[in-house]
């Protein structure tokens, strides 16, 4: 029975010892070359010794015959011999040094390729802001831009300052032209303009425009952090209104002010787009400031294309 139990022990300390190898081994066979590495073995190749090697490099000594060691272990096998005049190639250092060469070659064409491409004026990018920042705001440098670079593409997206800054920030848009943004450690914010945003009427207001009557039909878009701000401001000063008529479009509320249909919030910047409206903007201490801002990641736009967007934008200011 001992020795029954002393074989079994046997057996598994074989097995152990065999898969620690065979982990060992795989380790090994999975370990990537450090490019520096096979630079220097490259530069011993040539003068088959390690001291000139070293000088050339302008490393120590016991640095340049580490990196071998780490090449060696990648590769699994030998490649050089050490003799009394300095080192020879083994059969397969001779393979690698002619591998190595191309593969030191390929690197530099594919990084040549790479900043080639970082350096050209081309590529898709999107740009993110509210519908209405879109229409004062795009069509004052896109025109130019997309004019200078043809092989630049950009792609639009509309929807809630806050929401477009979020998606700047989690890598699904590349820009934002936003309002009031919200400070980020990773975010670059970069003011363009200013604006007001505050009670509107037409310039001959009707009986629903009558904002101190307290019978006064309001026109806004709720979803605003401006309009939420501003109807906290007027109820603590007394100002009241008998209805509220929502809408997420600001161009819609500007048309339904002019109709007299009621009192919007509008930025002054969309309220006096319309060069035909006859609407003006409510005497009140009653307004809410406004910065609209450049925003994007600055780890990640650093391309040549992308410094020609940034400028572009920056025309706004």
């Amino acid at each position: 029975m001992r020795n029954f139990i002393k074989l079994i022990i046997n057996i598994e300390t074989i097995d152990e010892t065999y898969i620690t190898k065979k982990s060992i081994l795989a380790t090994r066979s999975m370990m990537l070359p450090n490019f520096n590495d096979i630079r220097y073995f490259l530069e011993v190749s040539q003068t088959l010794n390690i001291s000139r090697a070293s000088e050339r490099l302008g490393i120590t000594q016991p640095s340049l015959s580490l990196a071998i060691q780490r090449l060696e272990t990648a590769l699994g096998t030998k490649l050089l011999l050490r003799t009394k005049g300095g080192v020879q190639l083994t059969k397969q250092g001779t393979k690698f040094s002619i591998h190595g060469r191309s593969l030191i070659q390929n690197w530099e064409n594919i990084r040549a390729d790479a900043l080639n491409s970082q350096n050209e004026v081309s590529g898709h990018y999107s740009i993110g802001c509210h519908p209405s920042v879109a229409l004062y705001t795009l069509p004052h440098f896109l025109p130019k831009l997309l004019t200078e670079y043809p092989h630049l593409e950009i792609s639009l997206k509309h929807d809630l300052s806050r929401k477009i800054t979020e998606d700047v920030i989690s890598f699904k848009l590349d820009f934002g032209i936003v309002v009031n943004p919200t400070k980020h450690p990773d975010l670059v914010i970069q003011k363009l303009l200013s604006d007001e945003v505050s009670f509107w009427t037409a310039e001959k207001p009707s009986s629903c425009q009558d904002i101190e009557s307290g019978n006064a039909i309001l026109i806004a878009d709720n979803e605003l952090i401006q309009s939420q701000s501003l109807l906290k401001k007027a109820r603590k000063s007394g100002l009241n209104f008998s209805r509220h008529l929502a809408t997420s479009n600001l161009e819609v509320i500007t048309s339904l002010v002019n109709a007299k249909v009621g009192v919007g919030i509008l930025p002054e910047r969309v309220a006096t787009k319309n060069k035909s409206y006859r609407i003006k903007r409510v005497d009140t201490p009653l307004v809410f400031k406004d910065s609209i801002c450049l925003v994007y990641r600055a780890d990640t736009q650093k391309s040549e294309a992308s410094k020609q967007i940034i400028s572009a934008i920056k025309v706004l200011k």
